[in-house]
């Protein structure tokens, strides 16, 4: 069972916009799977993809080792686009020449159309546009029977086709929000492809009940539950789709943010989620008490929650299956060949469970970006509190209080995160940040309430804007309001005498302080 009817399948040759790809095909309405470049061809063919994207890449076709695609996709007689190293391997395959271009074209540059053609429809020829290149290579020589559709500011062939064959070739990166056209250029080809419309809240979410259904039958799943956007959404799914047959476990390691448990327990109740709830705060901060080390707390963290997990699944007879919250930039990272990353990240596999526990997996957003797991959400009825939360970690507040934990310091920074957060929300500033946060400084600094002098904590709170999470800016917020939420913690939470606002960037800093 495929989740829409038609496919555009991405190669991916190893280029840092290749989600990017992907994402706007699906944001036009079509399906989009992304497969490493040598993807076999059997396995292509079971995909019956409607088209081909080739994606860019930061290899040279002129290289002895350069990446290349199964010839054999060339004979599948569908419409294939190269992008950037993908037209360069298109050019260099049909019998044309790629020299070393002798200036190098990246950032904003100026495209210009020459001909009339269905990749262009809509776009205005024979003036500039702006757009994105990425490039040191060129392509000098067109393949026989290909025609120059394109020129840019460095390259006379900037883009190309073959009619007969539907294949096509663009210099620049379409995908990227800085090629102005880029989206309809994009809606062209998937239009050359003959693509139906159909990868739509809506359709995606009755299919991926249906394939649970499908795939589980009469089976008990056990999941669990964190209360962040993925866990709670994958639970929605998989109540529509076996309802009693599923059961969520939620462990409350004491490390959680203030009314976290009430708040799961809502919202599972509203959607009448069959909830177990494990109470092992206790278990977690004694096997914490005198670490320091963040890498150490997190083992120890991950350890608690496998135990703990399996101990409570075991009381549950005849489970088969574990659901997961993988979503699909994980599925790509682990799988690529050009990734150095080989595993899916930890808080995605809750630690190993599925190695411990011999159940079988069901993932039923491995499929989708983290936008369209929102959408999905929305539609299933999650409330929007839930859907449009900031991330929170795996350990929970363990990595935001820098050094030893213990019962008093996660009083003070529940409470702290408590006001941060309710103040955003109240500003309307919650959703224009991608993620906030309160950490606990461990030094403690001098301050006066009243005519007493005392040392409490410092708190440090940060806020960032991000698209990938891969790099931050700091969030502004008007010193006025900072000022107003320091007043008030420094007021409702006893130990505390000092809240600074961190500005760093990432790189060089991590959104995390550990």
């Amino acid at each position: 069972m495929t989740l829409a009817k038609d496919l555009i399948l991405i190669l991916d040759f190893g280029s840092q916009y290749t989600q990017l790809i992907a994402r706007r095909i699906r944001e036009l309405g079509i399906y989009s799977l992304v497969k490493a470049y040598d993807t076999d061809i059997k396995d292509i063919q079971n995909l019956n993809p409607k088209g081909i994207i080739i994606s860019g890449g930061p290899n040279s076709v002129n290289f002895k080792q350069t990446l290349k695609p199964n010839k054999k996709i060339f004979s599948l007689q569908i419409p294939i686009l190269g992008i950037c190293y993908g037209m360069q391997l298109l050019a260099k395959e049909f019998g044309g020449k790629v020299i070393k271009s002798n200036k190098k074209e990246f950032g904003d540059s100026k495209f210009i159309i020459t001909k009339k053609t269905k990749l262009f429809d809509g776009v205005e020829i024979k003036i500039e546009h702006k757009v994105w290149m990425s490039h040191a290579d060129k392509v000098s020589n067109l393949p026989k029977n290909f025609i120059r559709i394109g020129e840019s500011t460095n390259s006379k062939i900037a883009a190309f086709e073959n009619q007969n064959k539907k294949i096509f070739g663009i210099q620049f990166h379409p995908e990227v929000t800085h090629t102005l056209s880029g989206k309809r250029i994009l809606k062209n080809f998937i239009e050359i492809c003959e693509c139906e419309k159909s990868w739509t809240v809506k359709n995606i979410s009755n299919e991926m009940i249906n394939k649970v259904k499908s795939d589980i039958g009469k089976e008990k799943v056990i999941l669990a539950l964190s209360g962040g956007v993925d866990s709670s959404v994958v639970a929605a799914i998989l109540n529509q789709a076996i309802g009693k047959q599923l059961s969520c476990i939620f462990i409350n390691t004491g490390l959680l943010r203030k009314n976290e448990v009430s708040e799961v327990k809502k919202i599972t109740s509203s959607l009448k989620i069959n909830l177990i709830i494990v109470d092992a705060s206790r278990k977690f901060l004694l096997a914490l008490r005198g670490v320091s080390d963040p890498e150490k707390k997190r083992k120890i963290i991950g350890k608690c929650f496998i135990d703990t997990f399996n101990a409570e699944a075991k009381k549950i007879k005849n489970v088969r299956y574990l659901g997961q919250g993988t979503i699909y930039p994980d599925v790509i990272e682990s799988s690529s060949k050009n990734s150095k990353s080989d595993v899916i990240k930890s808080h995605h596999n809750v630690g190993g469970l599925p190695k411990k526990m011999k159940l079988k997996l069901v993932e039923p957003i491995r499929d989708l970006f983290k936008d369209e797991v929102r959408k999905v959400g929305l539609e299933l009825g999650l409330p929007k509190t839930v859907i449009n939360r900031h991330p929170f970690p795996g350990p929970g507040l363990a990595v935001r209080i820098l050094g030893e934990i213990n019962h008093e310091k996660i009083r003070i920074l529940q409470n702290v995160d408590y006001i941060f957060i309710e103040e955003l929300w109240s500003r309307n500033l919650y959703n224009k940040i991608d993620q906030a946060l309160a950490v606990l400084i461990p030094s403690k600094s001098v301050g006066v309430m009243g005519d007493k002098r005392q040392y409490d904590y410092v708190i440090a709170l940060r806020a960032v804007n991000t698209t990938d999470f891969m790099t931050a800016t700091a969030s502004h917020i008007s010193h006025k309001i900072l000022n107003e939420i320091s007043t008030r913690i420094i007021n409702e939470v006893d130990g505390v005498a000092r809240v600074v606002y961190d500005i760093t960037s990432k790189p060089p800093g991590t959104i995390e302080w550990e």
